[in-house]
């Protein structure tokens, strides 16, 4: 490679890392702001995890397909039965939940994301649904229902995830956190590596990264659902993931809201 295309690349990555930079500026003085009141109140934080939480659990499920509304959610959750709902729509509720309970402990814990720990969180979400498949990559074809793209064949897969686990561990080290952590769930959907589950996993995998660095979670409502869809296949389709940036910006700025108003009534 000759200096002046090594100059050039290096050119080219400085400007995206300033646009980047200033793409996600709203975003990082929320979180500066946030930090510096902190710890808030004990009791604020708590019940604002908790609706976070069930929010989190109600839109993941809803996006796949779980006809149980937010208030059905929190009952269930609460250890109460809705009559005329299948055992599987509770089932997907109480283990959603129990997933980002076991995001908060590794995180806690400073555990690394690795393939081990996906494909923990993935049998979290199947436990006790379709526990042939929980934490087991697919042995067979997979095709996402209004997507073009086609996720690769079953004897990829292996590779597939071990490419991913280096870009996220190496490749992408430098990047903004919000940024890595859309890209993990971008690069996680297109490999689809499980029979099911794929997208609750990757919207665990996103806010796994996402709070391991202080930001509270990305909910993507069951109202954005098209939207969803068209920003991760146009991503999967053209590797232009501006759309899905955008989503993942409004989200997060819609989560920090809610904790800057705990500030707001302290100052």
């Amino acid at each position: 490679m000759t200096e002046k295309i090594q100059n050039t690349i290096k050119t080219v990555m400085v400007k995206r890392k300033v646009k980047m930079e200033n793409f996600w500026k709203d975003i990082d003085d929320k979180k500066k702001k946030l930090d510096q009141n902190r710890p808030l109140a004990k009791n604020a934080v708590k019940s604002l995890r908790d609706k976070l939480a069930l929010e989190w659990t109600h839109h993941s499920n809803a996006i796949e397909g779980n006809t149980l509304t937010l208030s059905e959610t929190k009952v269930v959750l609460e250890g109460i039965t809705i009559g005329g709902k299948s055992i599987k729509e509770h089932l997907e509720v109480i283990h959603h939940k129990k997933a980002i309970d076991y995001l908060e402990s590794i995180i806690s814990k400073k555990v690394e994301l690795s393939e081990p720990e996906i494909k923990k969180i993935h049998s979290l979400i199947l436990k006790n649904i379709n526990p042939e498949h929980a934490g087991v990559y697919r042995t067979e074809r997979v095709f996402i229902t209004g997507a073009r793209h086609i996720p690769p064949a079953p004897k990829k897969l292996e590779v597939k995830m071990k490419q991913l686990m280096k870009f996220y561990q190496e490749d992408w080290m430098n990047l903004h956190p919000v940024e890595r952590s859309a890209l993990l769930h971008i690069e996680f959907v297109k490999i689809h590596p499980f029979i099911d589950g794929n997208g609750r996993t990757s919207r665990l995998l996103q806010n796994f990264e996402l709070m391991k660095y202080g930001f509270p979670p990305i909910i993507i409502k069951k109202e954005q659902k098209l939207e969803y869809y068209e920003a991760l296949d146009k991503a999967h389709m053209t590797d232009n993931t501006k759309d899905f940036f955008k989503m993942c910006k409004e989200s997060l700025n819609q989560s920090f809201n809610l904790y800057l108003e705990i500030i707001k009534e302290i100052e």
